[in-house]
């Protein structure tokens, strides 16, 4: 075990009803996102809050909704609260975009469908609400690892930081310069669609700079685990819109490539501290 600065009454590491029942509440809404945007991605006219085309799109945000089901599944799950903590300021960062975005382009939202109803208020309370169980939920934290728990190798996290920098620099271009980023994006983005991917990009790029930060694996794993999830799901989209892509823009090749290593990179990684682990 690692040593930490002494500890008062309330670093106890326990995760606090508020953040458990925010979590509860979360799941259902994350993952009714999935079934209208991974299953439905060509009925979004008449299914969400509004219509986005092509369907890589909501392909992207369906799979990065189910893999935020599953983080906040297991966070409701959760035993310790540093096996969590790194994931709610990326949902954080995520949300606060969202709302961004919808406030900059108002006029394209369906205004009378109920999913938009569901959308505004969810991307309204929910930025607040995560910091504010962040927030809380902080000071809990003892700063030790887990009996037996192994070491996050300063390697692994170099590498996680260096790809959480690029995919944070992506998002942050997506929603500052969608104009840009559409002219040279593998498939057709709005204004709208760039912001709401530029999201989708902070969320993993928070998350893998906090994964870099804390040498603890059980601080990692629910994260990486919630990404893997996503990452299958994108690369899958990908076969199922492909006559979305641009297959003569070297960024088709260098997106698949990109999200291919990710997912090769948490595997590798997990396989190995796992084994450690449980050896």
């Amino acid at each position: 075990m690692t040593k930490a600065p002494p500890t008062d009454s309330t670093r106890d590491d326990q995760i606090l009803p508020l953040t458990r029942w925010l979590a509860r509440l979360i799941v259902p809404v994350l993952f009714l996102g999935f079934l209208l945007l991974y299953i439905w991605p060509d009925n979004t006219e008449e299914m969400f809050a509004w219509t986005i085309r092509p369907r890589m799109t909501p392909l992207l945000m369906g799979a990065g909704y189910l893999g935020g089901a599953y983080f906040f599944l297991r966070s409701a799950l959760a035993k310790k609260w540093h096996h969590i903590a790194v994931g709610l300021l990326p949902v954080t960062t995520f949300a606060s975009s969202m709302t961004l975005a919808t406030i900059l382009h108002w006029d394209r939202f369906n205004h009378t469908h109920p999913a938009f109803f569901v959308w505004a208020v969810l991307y309204a309370i929910t930025p607040f609400l995560v910091f504010y169980a962040w927030w809380e939920n902080r000071k809990r934290d003892t700063g030790l690892s887990d009996p037996g728990d192994p070491i996050l190798p300063l390697a692994a996290r170099w590498i996680m930081a260096v790809f959480g920098f690029v995919i944070l620099a992506t998002g942050i271009l997506l929603f500052l310069f969608p104009s840009l980023m559409i002219d040279i994006w593998p498939w057709t983005l709005s204004p709208l669609t760039a912001r709401v991917g530029g999201g989708w990009f902070a969320l993993p790029g928070v998350l893998w700079l906090g994964i870099a930060q804390d040498h603890r694996w059980q601080a990692a794993r629910i994260g990486l685990e919630s990404q893997a999830l996503s990452l299958v799901l994108i690369l899958l989209g990908v076969v199922r819109a492909w006559a979305d892509f641009d297959q003569a823009n070297p960024l088709t090749w260098i997106f698949i490539g990109g999200m291919t290593l990710l997912l090769l990179i948490i595997v590798v990684v997990y396989g190995w501290l796992e084994f450690g682990r449980r050896r």
